[in-house]
């Protein structure tokens, strides 16, 4: 394995140790929030863990290129909302989800590549990916995976080099009607467990991330 990841480095930096310094992994921990027909809002009391791994490419010093996957679960309940018809609804669910995505970062400051410079900028990211959802209940049989389109904003600090840290909240626009269970094709008669086909649901990730920039790599 880490033969594999050392050779996958030396590809992305052109085979040569000058441009290691343009390769950066990391991890992060957070929270994901989901909206859709039981959470029409961002709710806090929704909020559930999540984490990531991922590997940036930096090719420039304003742009960088990400490759992440993630992890995590979603939640949401009817009974916490004020609105009658969700009340006589009284529905809840929770689903674990998984997310593959590349996403372009585009940095407003110059992050340098020098030893003692003050390096952090904030960023703006948007991409495509595709996620995977096991929903429980799950009343009938429907597609529970779907393209995804992550964008959002963050935040990113060099605290010693190589060392990096970042804060980063992301919204992802799915195409699919069916993460809460409830989708835009009615499953039964009973009105309360139809959803409104003219939403799709979505989900936000807010993470903290620690990441590691490689200044040597030695390639066969």
């Amino acid at each position: 394995m880490l033969t594999v990841l050392v050779a996958g480095i030396c590809f992305f930096t052109g085979h040569t140790p000058v441009s290691a310094q343009k390769i950066e992994l990391g991890a992060g921990l957070g929270g994901l929030n989901y909206k859709g027909d039981i959470s029409p809002s961002v709710r806090l009391r929704f909020f559930r863990p999540g984490g990531s791994l991922f590997f940036r490419y930096n090719p420039s010093q304003a742009l960088s290129l990400r490759a992440e996957i993630m992890g995590g679960l979603i939640t949401a309940s009817d009974e916490h909302s004020k609105d009658p018809f969700q009340q006589a609804r009284n529905m809840s669910f929770r689903s674990r989800v998984f997310e593959g995505s590349t996403v372009a970062e585009y940095n407003f400051l110059n992050y340098e590549d020098r030893r003692f410079a003050f390096n952090w900028t904030p960023y703006v990211f948007g991409g495509i990916g595709l996620m995977k959802f096991s929903p429980s209940p799950q009343t009938a049989s429907y597609k529970t995976s779907s393209l995804v389109l992550p964008y959002g904003v963050g935040i990113k600090y060099q605290v010693k080099r190589p060392w990096n840290i970042g804060l980063e909240l992301g919204a992802r626009k799915t195409f699919s009607d069916y993460l809460d269970n409830l989708g835009g094709e009615p499953v039964n008669n009973d009105k309360l467990q139809q959803g409104d086909p003219s939403l799709k649901d979505s989900y936000l990730f807010l993470r903290l991330s620690v990441s590691y920039t490689f200044y040597k790599i030695v390639c066969p």
